[in-house]
């Protein structure tokens, strides 16, 4: 991977980490179309580090509200969400990774999710909770274990699996979107520090290039997110998640396509 696939692979992972989409699957779809082998190790953090870019953009937009210190409570439902992700991407590290290798895992999975996200603002129409200060406890613990459904099924998408999630226990759109990206920091710090850590042990440590794309990366990831962010939240209150929906069928679709073309591998 070059320093021009990194800031490709680094804008794609911006403008859709906070969209119901799946950053990862179209990180991998821009890797194979950049033919860019899904088995180089660097890779593979890289996608996940820069991940950590984009979720530092949640810390500019929201810095009163991740930084008001007398809210502890805050912080404690963070951690207890948080809690799940750890257990299960522990336990299921080398099996997930196996899925991120699989295009046609992911194209099905993202045609699955795109089928139902046609009829998901159906099901929720009576929202209770119009902010994060009404989440309690045993609601971030059930968000966070939604969560780990995106773990789980790559392509599925991290938040839509929180956003949807916290709809269904009678959180609004743009409430349940907020705690997302809230839980998405800490989510993201630990699967970074992981995955950076697990590569600095096996490999003796980073060269100057990777440490640059990585930055490079990261910078690029950040700036990009701040705009998707205000966008999704807009788009969002406006018009739910169907047209999400018929995005994700139809990408799901072409995926199955060029994978049968031999185009994807």
């Amino acid at each position: 991977m070059d320093t021009l696939q990194a800031i490709i692979i680094s804008i794609v992972e911006g403008l859709t980490e906070f969209l119901p989409i799946s950053s990862t699957a179209h990180m991998r779809i821009t890797e194979n179309l950049l033919g860019i082998s899904n088995e180089d190790k660097f890779t593979q953090v890289f996608t996940v580090a820069i991940q950590f870019g984009a979720i530092l953009s949640v810390l500019v937009l929201y810095w009163k509200k991740f930084f008001d210190l007398k809210r502890w409570e805050f912080y404690v439902k963070l951690i207890i969400a948080v809690i799940p992700a750890l257990i299960f991407g522990k336990l299921f590290s080398e099996k997930i990774d196996l899925f991120l290798e699989s295009p046609l895992f992911i194209a099905v999975i993202m045609l699955v999710g795109g089928i139902f996200f046609l009829f998901v603002d159906n099901l929720f129409t009576s929202p209770e909770i119009k902010d994060e200060n009404h989440v309690n406890v045993l609601t971030a613990l059930r968000i966070g274990l939604f969560q780990c459904l995106a773990i789980l099924l790559p392509g599925l998408s991290r938040s839509a699996a929180t956003i949807i999630g916290g709809m269904s226990l009678k959180l609004t759109r743009s409430a349940a979107a907020e705690f997302s990206f809230f839980l998405a920091v800490p989510t993201m710090f630990a699967a970074t520090a992981y995955k950076l850590y697990k590569y600095y042990g096996d490999n003796g440590g980073f060269s100057s290039n990777e440490i640059n794309m990585l930055a490079i990366g990261n910078v690029v990831a950040f700036i990009v997110a701040l705009l998707a962010i205000k966008f999704f939240i807009a788009f969002l209150k406006k018009h739910g998640f169907k047209v999400w929906g018929w995005y994700r069928i139809i990408v799901g679709l072409v995926l199955l396509v060029l994978i049968w073309q031999g185009v994807i591998k």
